[in-house]
């Protein structure tokens, strides 16, 4: 799954533990969220590294 969807699903999850007075599915939905925040700034990390590192390949081409 992906982060956002994660989010989307404990979101959801949540709301129902909140409405049927369940702790537990309530807890389970802040942790898909929070799973969901996870995932989305480890993909966020990712592509900013390949960003640099596309841009020191960049930076190492020969100059004429």
């Amino acid at each position: 799954m992906t982060g956002t969807s994660d989010k989307v699903k404990g979101s959801i999850k949540e709301a129902a533990g909140k409405m049927t007075g369940d702790r537990r599915t309530e807890a389970e939905g802040k942790t898909d969220q929070a799973k969901g925040e996870v995932k989305n700034a480890a993909r966020d990390v990712k592509e900013t590294a390949k960003g640099v590192r596309d841009s020191l390949k960049d930076d190492d081409a020969p100059r004429r």
